[in-house]
């Protein structure tokens, strides 16, 4: 909203440094501060409410060291991530920018269906919460929105770099965007595409429709039938990742905070063509405009760390953990680097895979066997790790040093091919 707000006084009235609101560099920072003080402020007043309100959280007994003590500590904080996103991205981003409304919508949605699990669990003391079928069709309704809008949706396009030489005219530059070192040039022309970003490999692209290729030229019309499954899947998968590692104080919080700084990074030198030019990745027009809403992200999630490190004062309940773990695997799939989620979020990865094996091994050997075995102490990984005597500070610092392990090597893989 100050976007166009101060964009008006810097074309009507010649306002002294309003000009500064159409640097991205410039709103992704103030939307860092806002987000850092509507964490702390708003975060302090939402916990006193919560206590007056008795909204605690009800703790199973697994055995675990410091468990009790977590009994009756508020829960529902997720109001405080999502408060600290939603409403820095609609004072200074681009609300006409369609990334911008989609990731809105996502995290709204997202955050409305983990509240109604807290809600149900909380209010009307059912520890189950909201079935988890209910869960499931959430998900895959906001996978259908987004795949189907990136896929049809005009402003969805990608520019490709198309290789002229040196002696090109340069009356023609109406055609192109900017020459390149060696005489390349970005096309003006945008397309429609569903290719992607594969890592590691020199033609580092694959075209979804290639998996339809025996359909020939029709292939590419019903890209969307491969697409959208795809977007579903990646969805589900990750959001259900960071439910899973939401389970010790500041872990998911912080893990999303890396992974934010990350995919950060990824949508400017996207929606640059001049970086995007220089690292030889998809130029993406107007995905620059995510660096606000993840300036947002990464603020929210570190101002809600202030009280949700050990020992926590608050919980993100699934209000925070299903909308933070959606939102990075929309921003992934926006941004068309959904095939390095495996790096990036390798923590969630990590958290789903050891709850996946742990129930898959114990029922196969209690069909074998006629008794169940398992192969960690408990799951998901972090309680692992709590059984075997770990204090939860020190897992969860050491989750945070691999977490940034591979958002390092996640980057990297911008030049190493």
């Amino acid at each position: 909203m100050l976007y166009y707000l101060f964009d008006y006084l810097d074309k009507s009235m010649d306002f002294p440094g309003a000009g500064m609101f159409q640097y991205i560099s410039f709103r992704a920072a103030l939307a860092v501060i806002t987000s850092l003080v509507i964490s702390l402020i708003f975060g302090k007043s939402l916990i006193n409410f919560l206590k007056r309100k008795l909204v605690g959280e009800v703790v199973r007994d697994l055995g675990l060291e410091g468990q009790k003590e977590k009994q009756g500590t508020p829960t529902m904080g997720g109001l405080i991530i999502l408060s600290a996103i939603v409403i820095p991205t609609l004072l200074f981003a681009k609300l006409n920018n369609i990334y911008i409304i989609l990731i809105l919508i996502t995290t709204i949605w997202l955050g409305f269906i983990g509240f109604l699990d807290d809600y149900i669990k909380v209010f009307r003391n059912d520890k189950k919460g909201l079935a988890g079928k209910f869960k499931v069709l959430g998900q895959i309704i906001i996978g259908l929105v987004v795949g189907l809008t990136l896929y049809f949706h005009e402003d969805v396009v990608i520019r490709e770099k198309i290789v002229q030489t040196s002696s090109f005219s340069a009356s023609a530059p109406s055609e192109f965007e900017r020459v390149g070192d060696h005489g390349q040039r970005f096309a003006r022309q945008s397309s429609k595409s569903t290719k992607t970003t594969i890592p590691f490999l020199k033609n580092n692209e694959l075209d979804y429709a290639v998996f339809l290729k025996p359909f020939g030229e029709k292939a590419r019309k019903y890209a969307w039938l491969i697409y959208v499954p795809v977007v579903i899947l990646i969805i589900i998968s990750v959001s259900n990742g960071a439910n899973l590692t939401d389970g010790i104080d500041g872990l998911a919080t912080g893990t999303s905070a890396i992974i934010g700084v990350t995919l950060g990074i990824l949508a400017w030198v996207s929606g640059n063509f001049v970086f995007a030019d220089y690292l030889n990745i998809m130029y993406l027009p107007d995905t620059g405009e995510l660096t606000i809403f993840v300036s947002a992200f990464v603020g929210a999630c570190t101002g809600f760390l202030w009280y949700n490190t050990y020992p926590a004062q608050v919980f993100m309940g699934d209000t925070g953990s299903l909308a933070l773990g959606g939102v990075i695997a929309v921003l992934a799939i926006m941004i068309r680097k959904e095939l390095l989620i495996p790096i990036l979020c390798g923590i969630f990865l990590a958290e789903n895979l050891s709850v996946v094996i742990q129930v898959s091994y114990f029922k196969r050997t209690k069909r074998k066997y006629g008794e169940g075995r398992r192969i960690f102490r408990m799951s998901p990984l972090h309680h692992h790790f709590q059984k075997l005597g770990y204090a939860e500070p020190k897992i969860v610092q050491r989750f945070f040093i691999v977490g940034i392990m591979l958002a390092v090597a996640t980057i990297l893989t911008l030049k190493i091919r």
